[in-house]
C-alpha cells in the first residue's frame, strides 16, 4: 500500500529563509538556550537561518522586529520562541496576532496533540500560535526548550519540508500574495 504522508525521498529538498526571535525578560544571548535549540534545528534541517534576535517582552518591540523580517524579501519564514503562556509579561500572541493577515488555527491544535504527549495536561499553559502575514508564514512557540524541539521536530519542521505529503506550506508560499 502507498504511504498516504511524510517525506517523499525522491524529491527535492528546497530550503526556505528562516528568522529566529526569542521573546524573554530573564534571558541574554549567551544564555538564550531554547533560541538555540530552534536556530541549530533549522541549519540542521537544511533551511538558512537568515535572522536571529532576542527582545524583551514588550509588544512594540516584536512587532518592530517582526514587521521587519515580514517586510525583507529574504526571509520565508519567523518562528519565535517564549511569551506564550499565561503569566502578564506573556504578550508574544497578543504582539503577533494582529500581524497575521490569516491565522492558522490548525497550528495550535496539532501543536497541543503533539505538546500533550511530552509535558500532559501542561500544555494547557501554552497559547502557541502561527498566521500569514504579507506573504511571511509566522510560528510563535513555547520558551521551554522542551516545547521548541516538539513544536519544531513534529510540526514546523515537516511543513517546511518541501518533499513533505500530501501537502507542505513551502509549495503554496508563491500563491500565498495572491488577489
Amino acid at each position: 500500500m502507498k504511504k498516504m504522508h511524510g517525506i517523499n525521498e525522491s524529491l527535492k529538498f528546497k530550503p526556505v529563509r528562516i528568522a529566529v526571535l526569542t521573546v524573554t525578560d530573564s534571558r541574554t544571548p549567551a544564555t538564550d538556550t531554547s533560541g538555540d535549540v530552534l536556530a541549530n534545528r533549522v541549519k540542521d534541517a537544511g533551511h538558512i537561518l537568515a535572522a536571529r534576535d532576542l527582545v524583551r517582552d514588550e509588544v512594540d518591540l516584536i512587532q518592530k522586529t517582526v514587521e521587519g523580517w515580514i517586510d525583507d524579501p529574504e526571509i520565508d519564514v519567523v518562528i519565535s520562541t517564549g511569551g506564550t503562556g499565561l503569566t502578564g509579561r506573556d504578550i508574544t500572541p497578543e504582539a503577533l496576532k494582529p500581524l497575521f493577515d490569516k491565522e492558522i488555527e490548525g497550528f495550535s491544535v496539532v501543536f497541543h496533540q503533539v505538546s500533550f504527549q511530552s509535558v500532559g495536561l501542561s500544555t494547557l499553559q501554552s497559547r502557541a500560535t502561527a498566521g500569514v502575514a504579507r506573504g511571511t508564514f509566522i510560528f510563535a512557540l513555547p520558551g521551554s526548550n522542551g516545547a521548541v524541539k516538539d513544536g519544531w521536530d513534529k510540526v514546523i519542521s515537516l511543513q517546511l519540508d518541501s518533499r513533505h505529503g500530501p501537502c507542505n506550506l513551502v509549495e503554496i508560499m508563491p500563491r500565498l500574495l495572491e488577489k
